[in-house]
C-alpha cells in the first residue's frame, strides 16, 4: 500500500462531480489524500464532498470554480491553501466541447471557448500551484487529455486539438520543472462512459465503429481511469514525468 499511500497530500481535482473527475477525487481520498472538490455548481460539488466525508471524515472541501476565469482559479487555489495549507496534487479534468461535427463548420466562439478551457486555464492553473511544489521539492500535476488527441477525427476536430496541446503543456513542464522534482504527465482515456462522452456512446453505430476494433471490445468506466490518477499521484509514479498514459481498452493499438 505504501506506493500508493496519499496520506498527507493535498490534491485539487477540476470537474470533479461527474464522470472520471468524480472517480478520481473519491479515489485519491480512499487512499489517503484531502481533496478539494470542484465543479461550476455548488450543489454538485456540496454532494460530492458530503459523500466522501461520509466516508473518510474531513477528507474534502467542496469549492465552485469556473475554470474560464481566471480570477476564480486563483480563488480555488487560495481557498485550497487556506483551509490546508498547501497543494501536492494537481488534477487538471474539467472540459469543454461544445461542438459536434466537421471543423469547417465550428463558430469562432465555440473555437475559442474550446481551446481557451481545455488549454489556457490548465495553463494557468498549472503555474499558479507550482511555485510552491517547487519551493517543497514535491508535486505531482496530472492533465486528463484524451486519444483524441492522437488521432484525426473528422467529428471532434477542435477538441482534439485542444487535448493534443495538453500533450505538450505537460511535457513542457516536465522539462521546466523536473529538476525541483515537479511532474507532470497526462492520462489519454479512450471511451468512457460518461454524460460528457454521450453523444459518442449513446449513438449505437458510434458506438459499435468505436468498439467493434478494439481488442477489450467495450467502453471503459471511470473508475478505470481513477486508478491511473492514484498512480501518478504517489510515489508508485514518482519516475515517470511528461508522459501520456493511454487508457484506451487497446483502440489506439488496434
Amino acid at each position: 500500500m505504501s506506493l500508493f499511500d496519499l496520506t498527507g497530500k493535498v490534491a485539487i481535482v477540476t470537474g470533479s462531480t461527474k464522470g472520471i473527475g468524480e472517480a478520481i477525487v473519491h479515489r485519491l481520498a480512499e487512499h489517503g489524500a484531502k481533496v478539494v472538490v470542484s465543479s461550476r455548481k455548488a450543489d454538485a460539488c456540496d454532494k460530492v464532498a458530503g459523500e466522501i466525508n461520509a466516508r473518510h471524515a474531513g477528507a474534502a472541501i467542496a469549492v465552485p470554480c469556473n475554470i474560464a476565469d481566471k480570477a476564480d482559479l486563483q480563488r480555488l487555489v487560495d481557498t485550497t491553501n487556506k483551509t490546508w495549507g498547501k497543494v501536492d496534487i494537481l488534477v487538471c479534468n474539467a472540459a469543454v466541447n461544445p461542438f459536434f461535427g466537421s471543423s469547417k463548420d465550428i463558430p469562432d466562439d465555440a473555437f475559442d471557448k474550446i481551446m481557451s478551457s481545455n488549454v489556457k486555464s490548465n495553463h494557468w492553473l498549472c503555474n499558479m500551484v507550482i511555485p510552491q511544489m517547487v519551493e517543497r521539492k514535491d508535486g505531482s500535476i496530472i492533465i486528463i487529455s484524451s486519444i483524441g488527441g492522437l488521432r484525426g477525427s473528422s467529428v471532434l476536430g477542435a477538441y482534439c486539438l485542444s487535448k493534443a496541446a495538453d500533450f505538450q503543456l505537460a511535457r513542457n513542464l516536465a522539462v521546466e520543472y523536473g529538476h525541483h522534482n515537479v511532474r507532470a504527465n497526462c492520462i489519454a482515456p479512450g471511451l468512457i462512459k460518461t454524460r460528457f462522452a454521450q453523444a459518442l456512446w449513446d449513438n449505437p453505430d458510434i458506438l459499435e465503429k468505436s468498439t467493434s476494433t478494439a481488442p477489450l471490445k467495450r467502453i471503459g468506466m471511470p473508475d478505470e481511469i481513477a486508478g491511473a490518477a492514484v498512480f501518478l499521484a504517489g510515489p508508485a509514479g514518482a519516475f515517470m514525468t511528461g508522459q501520456q498514459l493511454v487508457i484506451d481498452g487497446g483502440v489506439t493499438i488496434a
